[in-house]
C-alpha cells in the first residue's frame, strides 16, 4: 500500500504498431505517476522498489505541476553518505530542491521523431532523464527515454519499407536505394547504441545487462551449458565522490570501465564475443561471462581487480593502500528450472559483500 500522497502508477502497455512519421508522443505508452510535494520520501523510494520499470515521479502541489524527479537522480542522492539520514523521512521536495535540474517537457502532439531528436542533444547527464509529456493543460505524465528511441528505430524500419516500395513503384536506382538504407542502417545502429548503453561510462546500461541475462540464461539453459557473473564495486567511492568532487567521481567511473572492458577483452579468450560488461548501479560494474567456468571467472575478475589497482587514482579516504581499488564476488551455475536468474545475481552480490567485509580489494567466489 502507498501513502495517499501517491497516485499508485500505471504500467506502460507495450510500445504499439505501425508507427509512422507522423506519429506524436500521444501514441505511446506513458507512465501516470503523480506524488505531492509533501509526501515522505522514504515512501517514494517504496514506490521505486515496487515498480523497477518507473522511470521518475511527477511532483505536484495542490494537484498541480511542480516537477518532476528521476530515479536516477533519486536514487543517487538516496545513496550519498547520511543520504537516508538526511531526506528518508523528510517531504520529498527537499530533495527534489537540491537535485533538481532542466526537465524535457513535450506536448503529447510532438512527433516522435523530433522528441527523440531533443532528447538525444541533452547533456550526456541528462540523457536518460524521462520525458515530461503534456497531454492536456495540467495533465502530465512520464515517458521512458528508451521507448521514445525503440519507437523510432521502429519508424526507420517502417520507413525502410516505404523506401523499397518506392524503388519498385518509381523504378528508383539501386544506388539511390543503396545509399538510403545505408543511411537508416547507420541510423538504426545509433539508436540501438543509444538504447542500451550508459551515458558515462559509454558501457551497458542496467536495462540491456537484464535483457541480455535473461536471453543468454534461456539459450545456455537449453544447450546445458555454463555462466558466470561479476559484480564488481569501487571500495569507498562515495568518500572519493565527497573528497574530490563529483566530475573526479564521473572520470574515475570512466577509467574503471575501460579498463575492466579491456581486462576482460584480454583474458576471456574464445567467449569474448558473448561477454557483456555493463554499468550495473551507481559504482558498480558487471560483466556476464556465458559459456564460462567458475575458474575461469574468478581468473578474469583478478584480473579486473589487478588492472584497476595499476591505474594508481589516488583516494586518500581508502584506508587499504590510499588509491582506487575494486571489489568483486563471482559466481556461477548451469541454467536450470529450479534456479533462477535471481539466485545467479544474488550468489555473486553476497560474495561482493563478503569481499567487502572481508578488507576490500579481492574476489571471492560465491555459491548458488
Amino acid at each position: 500500500m502507498f501513502a495517499k500522497f501517491i497516485t499508485p502508477p500505471l504500467e506502460p502497455e507495450k510500445l504499439p504498431k505501425n508507427l509512422s512519421l507522423e506519429s506524436t508522443l500521444k501514441d505511446l505508452a506513458v507512465f501516470n505517476v503523480q506524488v505531492q510535494h509533501s509526501c515522505i520520501a522514504k515512501d517514494v523510494s517504496r514506490l521505486f522498489q515496487s515498480h523497477p520499470l518507473l522511470p521518475g515521479v511527477i511532483l505536484t502541489v495542490n494537484g498541480e505541476f511542480l516537477g518532476m524527479i528521476s530515479r536516477r537522480r533519486f536514487m543517487e542522492r538516496m545513496s550519498r553518505p547520511y543520504g537516508v539520514d538526511i531526506f528518508a523521512c523528510r517531504p520529498i521536495v527537499a530533495l527534489y530542491q537540491i537535485a533538481k535540474t532542466d526537465i524535457l517537457i513535450l506536448p503529447g502532439v510532438a512527433l516522435i521523431v523530433m522528441a527523440a531528436q531533443r532528447a538525444v542533444q541533452r547533456q550526456p547527464e541528462q540523457l536518460y532523464e524521462p520525458i515530461v509529456v503534456q497531454l492536456e493543460p495540467q495533465v502530465y505524465r512520464l515517458l521512458d527515454v528508451h521507448q521514445v528511441l525503440v519507437a523510432l528505430s521502429q519508424i526507420h524500419q517502417q520507413a525502410t519499407w516505404y523506401i523499397s516500395e518506392l524503388y519498385y513503384n518509381l523504378s528508383v536506382t539501386q544506388s539511390e536505394l543503396e545509399a538510403a538504407n545505408s543511411q537508416l542502417t547507420a541510423a538504426n545502429l545509433e539508436l540501438h547504441r543509444l538504447a542500451n548503453s550508459d551515458g558515462l561510462t559509454q558501457v551497458a546500461n542496467r536495462r540491456c545487462f537484464n535483457e541480455y541475462l535473461e536471453e543468454k540464461w534461456q539459450n545456455l539453459g537449453e544447450e546445458a551449458a555454463e555462466i558466470s557473473l561479476i559484480l564488481c564495486d569501487i571500495d569507498f567511492f562515495k568518500k572519493y565522490n565527497d573528497t574530490y568532487g563529483h566530475q573526479a567521481g564521473d572520470a574515475c567511473l570512466q577509467q574503471v570501465a575501460k579498463t575492466i572492458v579491456e581486462a576482460v577483452k584480454f583474458s576471456a579468450g574464445e567467449v569474448l564475443r558473448e561477454t557483456l560488461v555493463a554499468r550495473y548501479g551507481g559504482e558498480e560494474f558487471a560483466v556476464i561471462l556465458p559459456r564460462t567456468s567458475s575458474e575461469m571467472a574468478v581468473t578474469i575478475a583478478e584480473q579486473i581487480r589487478v588492472r584497476v589497482k595499476k591505474l594508481e587514482i589516488k583516494n586518500i579516504k581508502s584506508p587499504n593502500s590510499g588509491c582506487v581499488t575494486l571489489s568483486l564476488g563471482v559466481s556461477s551455475t548451469v541454467p536450470q528450472l529450479e534456479i533462477s536468474q535471481k539466485d545467479l545475481i544474488e550468489a555473486a552480490d553476497r560474495s561482493l559483500y563478503e569481499a567487502k567485509d572481508g578488507g576490500r580489494d579481492r574476489v571471492i567466489l560465491g555459491k548458488i
